[in-house]
């Protein structure tokens, strides 16, 4: 809908005119009234009263006219009294970023020191804990995920996610199968054995235990529930071959949450974890796909289906140094992705239970990374120098909002994007031959439009929701005072 805009010098040379010629008209009536009452006229009295209507209008006009001319710095200082959103101000979020969104580095290193040293402990002991040839078992390594190993994490250095490799028994072929009902949606797979494949029948105990039939006659589908339970009692016997060193600094506590999620829990007993943080690790069973491209347990209602998720933390992690290198020392793009999720922290605070579930889906931090990640490299090195902070978070937000708007957010990775990838990102061909998949396949035409409005919202009254937001943290990650803080 376009919108009519008052053009205030028409307007009030208009007002100024018609009021002249009433004025005019007034006088020449007022004056033949005159003439007809006593019969005779004064004709300086006339020209005098008509000099004065002319100079009063001509003062009221150029007055107008003053002020509907002002600069627009004037009109922008009215319009701020008023009340008028004017935007975030590069001052406000760079005092926001230091005192909210930035993490202590020294922090984060030592909370992801401890967390390595003791997830490659509990996967050592899972390697050598090995029963029979036709069985699971861990491979022997783990692979350090998200935003806390890619130096974009916000919040608080308390989460970690940790991808564990399993080793599927000797002679089991399995072969991936893209989910139909998600096709160009969300990269989901199901994992099943070939029509003519014996091993299944000749290991009954496992087949029983971790294979179902898929509806067509001897072909087996491998579903994440019973990988899952599997490797939530294998890593609960691990932390106990391992917790007696580790409880000397801290608590540890292993739980399976709604069946979907391994968490692994540390509660420290002294300052040997940094600042007194309780953090949690993510424990991810995964398996290989090759290519160094991994499937994990899906979750939500898609476990019911027996659904594996792609993950590419390699090639994702290979891309980041990639494009590292090539931006120049001084670039903020790292710092635009952390802003971008602290606006979607802020402007989903204010929001009913259901809704915020949604927005957040919506605006997922893979989401966020993705459309982070396709802006990045569509975009010249030289354009993320830090003095264009502002422009870059302007542009990444315009990017969400016109994605939003046509309902689509391509996978950066499934499908293969040949025209943006290095060369040096290496696929699998199942994946490169794959559908591109988009990333907001799911969700309802109305409830992107909603998400697109209040994104433009948020970042228009951000000051407004920075004023409401966090009041009571000063830093986070620092927690009670640390003694090596004072050597950042």
């Amino acid at each position: 809908m376009s919108v009519y805009t008052l053009n205030l010098r028409i307007f009030w040379f208009l007002v100024v005119s018609v009021l002249g010629v009433l004025l005019l008209l007034h006088h020449f009536l007022l004056r033949g009234s005159d003439e007809r009452s006593d019969g005779c006229s004064d004709q300086g009295t006339g020209s005098v009263s008509l000099i004065k209507y002319v100079l009063a209008f001509a003062l009221c006009y150029f007055f107008i006219r003053y002020c509907s001319s002002q600069p627009q710095t004037y009109k922008r200082g009215l319009h701020a009294a008023a009340g008028k959103p004017t935007g975030p101000k590069r001052e406000l979020l760079e005092e926001h970023f230091q005192r909210h969104v930035r993490l202590s580095p020294h922090v984060l290193g030592h909370s992801k020191a401890h967390v390595a040293k003791l997830v490659s402990e509990l996967v050592r002991v899972g390697r050598a804990d090995v029963l029979s040839e036709s069985s699971l078992a861990f491979r022997g390594d783990f692979i350090q995920i998200g935003s806390s190993y890619e130096e974009h994490k916000v919040g608080s250095p308390d989460c970690f996610d940790v991808l564990v490799p399993l080793r599927l028994p000797r002679g089991l072929k399995l072969e991936p199968c893209c989910h139909d009902n998600n096709r160009g949606g969300a990269p989901l797979v199901t994992l099943e054995t070939s029509r003519k494949e014996e091993w299944p029948r000749r290991h009954k105990s496992f087949t029983d235990t971790y294979l179902c039939l898929n509806g067509s006659p001897g072909v087996y589908r491998f579903g994440p529930d019973s990988v899952m339970r599997w490797f939530y009692c294998t890593s609960q016997r691990c932390l106990s071959a391992v917790r007696y060193p580790f409880e000397q600094r801290c608590l540890l506590g292993l739980s399976l949450i709604e069946g979907q999620r391994v968490q692994l829990h540390l509660t420290p007993r002294s300052d040997y974890v940094c600042c007194h943080i309780s953090m949690g690790v993510r424990l991810i069973p995964a398996l290989p796909l090759g290519d160094s491209v991994f499937l994990v347990p899906s979750s939500g209602a898609q476990r019911s289906k027996d659904l594996w998720m792609i993950y590419f933390p390699k090639q994702e992690q290979k891309l980041l140094g990639w494009l590292k290198a090539k931006l120049p020392s001084s670039s903020c793009h790292l710092k635009c992705l952390q802003l971008l999720k602290e606006v979607r922290d802020l402007g989903g605070q204010t929001l009913d239970q259901r809704a915020a579930a949604e927005w957040k889906e919506v605006l997922s931090s893979y989401v966020l990374k993705t459309a982070w990640l396709r802006h990045l490299l569509s975009t010249p090195s030289e354009a993320w120098d830090e003095h264009h902070i502002m422009d870059r978070m302007e542009d990444l937000l315009r990017f969400l909002r016109e994605g939003l708007q046509s309902r689509s957010l391509r996978h950066l990775l499934l499908g293969g994007d040949k025209g943006l990838l290095p060369e040096s990102v290496a696929l699998p061909k199942v994946i490169k031959e794959t559908v591109p998949s988009n990333l907001w396949a799911e969700f309802s035409a109305e409830a992107l439009d909603l998400v697109a409005a209040r994104l433009s919202y948020s970042w228009t009254h951000l000051p407004r929701l920075i004023r409401l937001g966090r009041p009571q943290r000063t830093a986070l990650g620092r927690g009670l005072h640390c003694k090596h803080l004072d050597a950042e």
